[in-house]
């Protein structure tokens, strides 16, 4: 089974965050890390090529600073690389995304897409939807637990009820929550033979597409402007002199809970 596997380069989730002037997500200065979400999904295609034989490619859009990223997704066990990589894509909005993430996969002849459900910096969850209506395949998003057989695939798609289960042939493109698996540490040998493994480097011109259509000039969408999360302010205290029940209905209809 050809399996290509969604990897973003993000900001560490666990530091702070900011925007750059362009009101664009502040990269050069961030520790970036490997989108939380993809690691599980790197080693949900690792378990099912042990499973099923094939190959699994890791593809990523961004600038080349993500090929750090990259060497760290192959070193978990991944076959090669495919990057896509222009400076016209800084600035794309998730529409424009898609479309170049579809051209690249166009290329790729993937049986299986496998994805992060969300991504730390942008949290849309919409790309496996939008790839897969431009792919014209089938999507099963959300997986809490996929299941191959042959070209069936089963998911149990995680809701916040419990779960449903959707079932598609391949090609198909399939988006993971963290609750899959366990992401395997990469081993020192895996480290080392990350480096030697094959990166593909895509331009937009090799996908056909022009630079007007991604990128700030070709965004379907922009931000305005933004401000940080205000400081958290001091509770109110209801001091019980025979009237604390009034107190609080007064203050649970201020804050129009009542």
């Amino acid at each position: 089974m050809n399996i290509v596997v969604l990897v973003k380069q993000v900001p560490d989730s666990g530091a702070a965050r900011s925007l750059d002037a362009d009101y664009t997500v502040a990269r050069a200065s961030a520790n970036n890390v490997i989108n939380e979400m993809d690691e599980y999904a790197i080693e949900e295609a690792l378990k099912i090529k042990e499973a099923h034989g094939g190959e699994v490619t890791v593809l990523t859009m961004g600038p080349a600073s993500a090929t750090e990223s990259i060497r760290k997704a192959l070193s978990m066990g991944p076959d090669k690389a495919v990057h896509v990589q222009d400076d016209a894509l800084h600035g794309s909005c998730a529409v424009a995304t898609s479309k170049v993430l579809a051209a690249a996969l166009g290329t790729l002849n993937a049986d299986l897409v496998i994805c992060g459900a969300e991504s730390t910096d942008g949290r849309v969850q919409v790309m496996p939807h939008m790839l897969a209506e431009r792919l014209g395949i089938a999507a099963l998003t959300g997986a809490r637990k996929l299941t191959v057989d042959g070209s069936r695939l089963t998911a149990e798609r995680q809701t916040d009820e419990g779960y449903e289960v959707v079932s598609a042939a391949t090609p198909a493109v399939v988006s993971v929550w963290d609750t899959i698996n366990e992401p395997r540490y990469p081993s020192f040998k895996g480290i080392m033979a990350a480096k030697k493994k094959p990166v593909q480097t895509l331009s937009l011109g090799e996908l056909g597409i022009a630079a007007g259509e991604v990128g700030a000039a070709g965004a379907s969408s922009r931000v305005l402007e933004f401000a940080p999360r205000p400081p958290r302010a001091g509770g109110t205290k209801v001091v019980d002199e025979g009237d604390g029940g009034a107190q609080l209905v007064a203050f649970l209809a201020a804050e129009k809970f009542v």
